[in-house]
């Protein structure tokens, strides 16, 4: 009963410290305007009341219920999720911002005590709810209209009717869920009090990540090491994180009768776990095609017998290594949003103009990047950790992506508003390429197109290929789990059954390089969300090949799908654009445009080989 308090992170983004300009901070007022405000002190002492007299409304008595009456209890039900996603999203945001703040967590923790303890007796409602005859439940649908919209809700929380324990086991593991936040809060602790130092300077986790994309080797690899000693020094903790949680996974599973680590997952993913078995297997038989073939063209581009790991995201030789400044990053993403219908540049200015955007490096910040929809009657947050690097650019239209989601989805109210993961990634995916195609458009030379071409298939891999080969990893870790509890050795061992397979020959890995694990946030928040990365970045790419193909009215198609949130499955979805995502052949295509990409780069390449080979012969001849 946490609302919609969990935001949306991303993995594949990385960090740093350079001048930038003006970057622009949160402005949390429009939820509260601080941790003593009188409006949050009105909306606690609520929620306490509405849910005890919700429970004693409707506690016992829900398969009585006429359609009316079902419907009122659904409305205040939504009205009390919206109340909890508001406290914690302002609690959330705070912590998030500095996570070393002992007050933050403080408040972020007693908020989610509270709130626990006032939504416990809220339990009920979806016990009651799925013990509704489906035949009783479906002719109060058709009873009544405003309720037969809620149909895609009954539908995700029936869907956990087989794996239902008894109300009294249900009551007690809701109350448990506070100590699983405690070895989440840990985990987020840990990582943003990590102290790197690296050529006579100190950075955090996110300045060291940048580190590794920086033109100088030396400083890349120093970083590199840094990072394995400092991750080497920390790794009983991370691992104990990680085996805590698996644990308390395992047992939750076992007690439910889930089949699988990953079917919680795909329930609330809202996806048959054959679709994402075809995802998974159609981007594993690519790692040839993909990232093996792209990282050979860039051992060549670095003049390297053998690469390293601090070379996977280095910069090529010949790229601009020049500082990109926030109005400019801005002005990029927005140009690119307007010129595919001026109406995403609607939507998108406020996040610019009105403190939606968190944008700086700061000491004790959470690394990487989200976009929080928090509840419908306010607006969406965005989390930057901006350096100024042609990723960071990617990374704002990528996060910009989810904000303009959100916005659309709001008006389909708190309980529909939420996305399934695997179509969560849709409109950031298309927002990044997006803006790809705008500066490949712009570029002036054949040389600034192979630097973008190239950034566009290695931030295509990381969200394709190296997710699944994380999702790939937390399959074995889970697994193994279950078997007892694991040393670091253990695991590293498993981090790295999986990275060569992923990475290819090209690669060397050093000593250290196997506890890489312990800085993925994804594994300890959001077990097994990795997978909607790629899920979003195949359909993404999907939709803009049928955009690119010229489909009239597909930008209103477009905003229609955004415009669902979660109140649609994913065929239904992508019927108006006849894609769908259960025929293994879909995956093909958004593979292939990956594809097509290198081929674009080995032929630039291939004809510059051509052209020094004739310089060299002409200079012979004369």
């Amino acid at each position: 009963m946490t609302g919609r308090s969990i935001p949306v992170w991303d993995a594949t983004v990385s960090g740093g410290i350079s001048p930038l300009g003006d970057l622009p901070e949160w402005d949390l007022s429009d939820l509260y305007t601080g941790e003593d405000a009188p409006e949050l002190k009105r909306d606690l002492d609520w929620l306490k009341e509405a849910c005890r007299s919700f429970a004693a409304d409707y506690e016992g008595k829900m398969a009585d219920l006429d359609a009316d009456r079902l419907l009122g209890c659904v409305l205040r039900n939504e009205r009390i999720n919206q109340v909890v996603g508001r406290i914690m999203s302002f609690a959330g945001l705070r912590y998030y911002q500095m996570t070393t703040d002992g007050g933050r967590a403080k408040f972020m923790s007693d908020c989610q005590e509270k709130v626990t303890d006032f939504t416990t007796p809220l339990v009920f409602f979806k016990l009651e709810l799925n013990r509704l005859d489906d035949d009783h439940l479906h002719g109060l649908l058709q009873a009544q209209a405003d309720l037969a919209r809620y149909k895609p809700v009954f539908n995700r929380i029936r869907a956990m009717k087989p794996y239902q324990l008894s109300d009294e086991l249900e009551r007690f593991l809701h109350d448990l869920g506070v100590i699983g936040d405690a070895w989440e809060r840990l985990f987020d602790e840990t990582i943003a009090g990590l102290v790197f130092s690296v050529a006579g300077e100190t950075h955090n986790i996110e300045g060291t990540l940048n580190l590794l994309t920086e033109q100088d080797r030396d400083l890349r690899e120093a970083a590199a090491r840094e990072m394995a000693r400092v991750f080497g020094a920390n790794i009983k903790t991370f691992a104990r994180v990680h085996n805590t949680q698996a644990k308390e996974k395992e047992i939750l599973d076992r007690w439910r009768g889930m089949p699988t680590p990953q079917t919680g997952r795909h329930l609330s993913n809202d996806v048959e776990p054959e679709v994402v078995e075809a995802l998974r297997c159609a981007v594993v038989s690519s790692y040839p095609r993909l990232s093996h073939r792209y990282y050979e063209l860039k051992r060549g581009w670095l003049g390297l017998d053998r690469m390293q790991v601090w070379d996977r995201n280095a910069p090529l030789p010949m790229e601009d290594t020049r500082v990109i400044g926030w109005d400019e990053a801005e002005k990029t993403v927005m140009s690119a949003y307007i010129a595919f219908d001026p109406r995403m540049g609607e939507i998108a200015t406020p996040f610019f103009r009105k403190g939606w955007i968190d944008a700086a490096v700061k000491p004790g910040k959470s690394p990487g990047a989200f976009a929080h929809p928090t509840v419908t009657d306010v607006h969406p947050y965005v989390m930057l950790n901006y350096l100024g690097k042609p990723r960071d650019v990617m990374t704002l239209a990528h996060e910009l992506g989810h904000g303009v989601h959100q916005v659309l989805a709001a008006k389909q109210g708190d309980l529909l508003a939420s996305t399934p993961l695997t179509l969560a990634e849709t409109a950031s995916v298309f927002g990044e390429m997006l803006t790809f195609r705008r500066m490949l458009d712009i570029a002036d030379t054949q040389e600034q197109r192979k630097v973008l071409l190239a950034g566009k298939v290695e931030d295509m891999i990381n969200t394709v290929v190296r997710q699944i080969a994380f999702y790939d990893f937390e399959c074995k870790l889970h697994d193994a789990r279950r078997g007892g509890e694991l040393t670091p050795d253990d695991i590293n061992a498993i981090w790295m059954s999986v990275q060569g397979e992923s990475l290819g020959p090209a690669f060397d890995f050093i000593e250290g390089y196997e506890t890489s694990w312990a800085c993925i946030p994804h594994f300890v928040h959001s077990p097994f969300y990795v997978y909607a990365y790629a899920f979003g970045d195949g359909l993404a790419n999907a939709l803009y090949s049928v955009y690119a193909d010229g489909a009239d009215g597909f930008e209103d198609r477009y905003f229609d799908m955004l415009r669902a949130g979660g109140s649609k499955h994913h065929k239904e979805l992508l019927a108006p654009f006849d894609l769908d995502a259960s025929d293994p052949k879909f995956w093909d295509k958004g593979l292939s445009m990956i594809s097509g990409l290198i081929d674009q780069l080995e032929a630039m390449e291939a004809w510059s080989v051509s052209q020094r080979r004739g310089v060299v012969a002409w200079a012979r001849v004369i």
